[in-house]
């Protein structure tokens, strides 16, 4: 690789502001012309616009247009976050978009550069209430220039790697879907009982109680830091359906004012995450903000089941208060149809049978995950030159 050159993103790039029309103008809302925000642009770079305007719109507002592989860099709020856009867009004041001079700059390696280098804009965000970079922070971004046939073969190996990746999540959701279809082939919706199964209150299943932390407050220093697992909601809803990591860990202090569940546990979000749920795998303990429901494995895994066809109903039963939430009471009320034990246990084998292929495709996505963070800190951290706080050569 030839050594590249430091240059500011200001001398190789053309910017343009986004703004907002006006809001009370339902004709400026009922266009064609997609419109986002920076809640609109995922950290992968996926862009979802939630609205669309008009012409009239476009004229008679500040509202930025972006041509196809124009790149929206987020520069108020979400700060950092950029993507490519696929074709004309319309953007607010969230965002700035940056149009690169195509003979010094690739822009699908301006846009992976800028990834890998995600803390340079959170660290010189401002603002009390709302944080944002100014244009002057983008512009004297510092950008390291190689040949253009070199930026487009980085861009094109960290793209199919990307590409890989985005495959291995398609089929890991896939999977997750394919118990809800195991589960009605097996018992019908769950809803709606077609095949008339006796239904028994879910703590006939088995045993259902809230998680326990008494101390106040919850945060105090010597609660933590200990050698026994702490699971809280997040580590819940990011589970994707089994608890294998935990972030947080109690102390001797900490155990003794709270109680460890055993692995096999299912955890049941009932704050902010509604109905969220995860297995443990090792035994940990979780605050009241969550419910642990035991009773042996094939069962356990049938409520996980079942309870996910529930889970958008139960959230949306939830009041909202400082962060919703709903009570222990409202999952001992409900009524879960009941197959009997042999039928559960073939349902288990089934899910098990899936989880081997989802635990295959997990463990390729951690090897692409991997790999990516390995390539990209060999062609942009892993040099001197990665660092924007080196001058320009």
């Amino acid at each position: 690789m030839n050594v590249p050159k430091l240059r500011p993103l200001g001398e190789i790039a053309d910017f343009q502001s986004g703004g907002t029309p006006n809001r009370k103008r339902e004709d400026f809302y009922s266009g064609s012309i997609p419109w986002v925000t920076g809640a609109d642009i995922d950290a992968d770079g996926s862009i979802f616009p939630r609205h669309k305007i008009s012409e009239q719109a476009v004229r008679e507002s500040a509202t930025g247009t972006a041509s196809a592989g124009d790149l929206l860099l987020v520069t108020r709020t979400s700060v950092g976050k950029v993507a490519i856009t696929p074709h004309s867009i319309c953007f607010s004041q969230d965002i700035t978009s940056v149009r690169v001079f195509p003979h010094v700059l690739d822009a699908r390696y301006l846009f992976h550069y800028i990834r890998s280098q995600e803390r340079y804009f959170a660290d010189r965000a401002r603002g009390a209430t709302i944080k944002g970079v100014t244009r002057e922070v983008v512009q004297e971004f510092n950008v390291p220039i190689l040949d253009l046939a070199e930026q487009e073969r980085i861009a094109q190996m960290l793209d199919h790697l990307e590409a890989l990746r985005a495959k291995r999540l398609t089929a890991i959701s896939l999977l997750d879907g394919l118990v809800q279809s195991i589960f009605v082939d097996m018992f019908g919706d769950p809803v709606t009982n077609p095949r008339g199964l006796p239904q028994v209150q879910l703590t006939d299943m088995g045993t259902l109680d809230r998680g326990v932390s008494k101390h106040r407050p919850r945060n105090d220093p010597r609660l933590l830091g200990g050698k026994y697992p702490l699971i809280q909601t997040g580590d819940v809803a990011r589970s994707r359906g089994y608890i294998r990591s935990y972030e947080s860990t109690y102390s001797d202090m900490g155990i003794s004012q709270s109680r460890l569940w055993p692995a096999g546990t299912l955890c049941i979000t009932i704050a902010a995450n509604i109905a969220k749920t995860g297995i443990l795998q090792f035994d940990a303990c979780f605050p009241d903000s969550v419910v642990g429901f035991t009773a042996d494995p094939e069962i356990v895994e049938y409520v996980q089941a079942w309870l996910s066809f529930l889970q958008a109903n139960l959230e949306r039963m939830a009041p909202e208060s400082a962060q919703k939430n709903i009570n222990l009471a409202t999952l001992r009320g409900l009524y879960i149809p009941d197959p009997g034990r042999s039928s559960i246990q073939e349902f288990s084998k089934r899910v098990q049978a899936v989880v081997k292929m989802k635990s295959a495709a997990t463990s390729h996505l951690a090897e692409l995950d991997a790999l990516f963070a390995s390539l990209r800190h060999r062609v942009f951290e892993g040099k001197m030159w990665a660092d924007n706080s080196v001058p320009v050569a």
